[in-house]
């Protein structure tokens, strides 16, 4: 009996890990891992289009205080997160940690939560994209774009580099990020060489200007702006050192975004005048950048940022992608996924079927608001303030959640390890991290209304934040189906090449 199931165990190991079922080790430095992460930041896109949001919907002056306050929220999750990337290497990161702490029911919900939000917040990126290239085509070439057209093609761009290694796409994403960061500390240093009548005031980092109703949703506004740096773990696979290099770059992403955003957001400030920043940002919108580099720096420098605008975004759009075909691979892999999904390119080493799915999902997307768009080339709603909006707050909720639920299975992973007393501080970082970001999750959902610009007794405001819900019910049902049907595969979520490791370490012994 013990040779006949060894027998048959073997052709199952084989394929569990071949060529094609692991992503490939020692492709990414420290330089590539920061800049694949803060891509995704897309700094531009924020300082354009999120802070002068913020200031206009929710009137608060104190938005620098604001990142200050939240890196130092997203500093304490990370000492727990960086730690747990010490001990867990997958390319499914969030739900690898949570299952390793909370089990493998919580871990396949995780997994489906973290596959939605993240696609979510990538494909939400096509209708601001596609507009403002559209603007673009219609301000120095006098032709009139559909939006989804530029927001179609960037898809298919964006689908053929996840196809490519990702060394390739961490330099395509390094470019263009460097050459975004320097033209906004341009800003920076221009805004405070020529402030506005109230000279170089810091009003905006005095408490005072955060006391009000809107703080809550302030947060949930803000905190968008620092996703990426938690993707650090997703590529820990194709690092040679991860449980060094992983924390590293995680503690610089949060670090690096928290100074840079403060500073940029108190630049606008200083611009404009803390007494008229609300006002200006309810006046000109996403506009309040581009005034204020006209002003100061010229028209050829403006111009020079619209297209940064673009390609920042861009940036943004490959970035979550490439998180997104790693999450699938590592779900195809430990069967939360069909198999095929756990393959990679034999050529490149990309998770491919992955980056196929991703695509897809962004296609058939924008074709949608395409089609209920009836006013393509000239009405931003529909891409903007629906696609945009809409989906970049669902991903935020989810990947809010995610952050809560690995806080919490840091804690449980060592206590399980009898590591309480040497892990002591760092569970006491992760419990007032998953506290205060319970708290802003639920400020999420409060006030989701205001967060997709819907009126108070919408149904969006609770349509939209319950496909996370029901993203988070789907996945536990299918933990649940796979303990009771296939409980070696339940064993397995979360270990990743783990459990290829063990099983032919058992198969050698037997």
């Amino acid at each position: 009996m013990a040779t006949e199931s060894s027998s048959k165990s073997r052709p199952e190991i084989s394929t569990f890990k071949g060529q094609d079922r692991a992503l490939r080790a020692g492709r990414l430095g420290t330089g590539g891992l920061l800049l694949s992460v803060l891509a995704a930041t897309a700094p531009l896109m924020v300082v354009a289009g999120v802070m002068p949001t913020t200031f206009a919907v929710m009137g608060i002056v104190g938005q620098p205080l604001l990142y200050v306050v939240l890196g130092l929220v997203l500093v304490l999750f990370s000492v727990g997160y960086a730690e747990m990337s010490r001990h867990v290497h997958n390319a499914g990161a969030f739900y690898a940690y949570i299952s390793r702490g909370l089990g493998g029911t919580a871990g396949a919900s995780a997994a489906l939560v973290a596959l939605v939000a993240y696609n979510a917040l990538q494909v939400g990126i096509y209708g601001i994209f596609g507009f403002e290239v559209s603007g673009l085509f219609a301000t120095y070439a006098d032709l009139s774009v559909a939006w989804w057209i530029p927001a179609l093609v960037a898809a298919l761009v964006v689908g053929a580099l996840g196809w490519l290694k990702i060394d390739v796409n961490a330099r395509v994403l390094g470019v263009l990020l460097i050459i975004e960061v320097a033209l906004v500390v341009i800003f920076d240093i221009a805004a405070v060489a020529d402030p506005a009548a109230q000279g170089l005031s810091l009003h905006a980092f005095n408490p005072d200007t955060l006391s009000g109703a809107g703080v809550g949703t302030a947060l949930c506004f803000c905190i968008a702006a620092f996703l990426g740096f938690e993707q650090a773990p997703v590529y820990a696979e194709e690092t040679s050192r991860p449980h060094i290099l992983v924390p590293r770059v995680m503690f610089l992403a949060v670090g690096g975004v928290a100074v840079f955003f403060a500073l940029s957001s108190w630049a606008l400030t200083v611009a404009t005048g803390p007494s008229a920043v609300v006002a200006e940002s309810q006046k000109q919108s996403a506009g309040l950048l581009f005034g204020l580099t006209e002003s100061r720096l010229g028209g050829t420098f403006t111009d020079v940022l619209h297209v940064l605008f673009v390609t920042g975004m861009f940036a943004a759009m490959l970035s979550f992608h490439n998180v997104v075909a790693r999450y699938a691979f590592a779900m195809g892999r430990e069967g939360l996924l069909p198999a095929a999904f756990g393959r990679t390119n034999s050529a490149s080493g990309a998770p491919g079927t992955g980056s196929l799915l991703q695509t897809a999902v962004s296609v058939v997307v924008v074709a949608v608001f395409a089609i209920a768009d009836d006013k393509p080339t000239g009405d931003p709603t529909v891409p903007v303030l629906h696609l945009f909006t809409w989906f970049g707050n669902i991903g935020s909720l989810g990947v809010i959640l995610l952050m809560a639920a690995a806080s919490a299975s840091v804690i449980a992973f060592f206590v399980r390890r009898g590591a309480v007393g040497a892990q002591a501080w760092r569970l006491v970082t992760s419990a007032l991290a998953g506290i205060a970001l319970l708290v802003i999750a639920v400020y999420t959902v409060k006030d989701f209304d205001v967060l997709v610009g819907a009126g108070p007794g919408s149904s969006l405001s609770w349509l939209l934040p319950g496909i996370i819900g029901l993203a988070v019910v789907v996945g536990l049902a299918q933990g649940l189906i796979l303990r009771a049907r296939r409980p070696e595969a339940h064993a397995r979520i979360g270990l990743g090449n783990e459990a290829f490791q063990l099983e032919k370490a058992a198969e050698e012994a037997s």
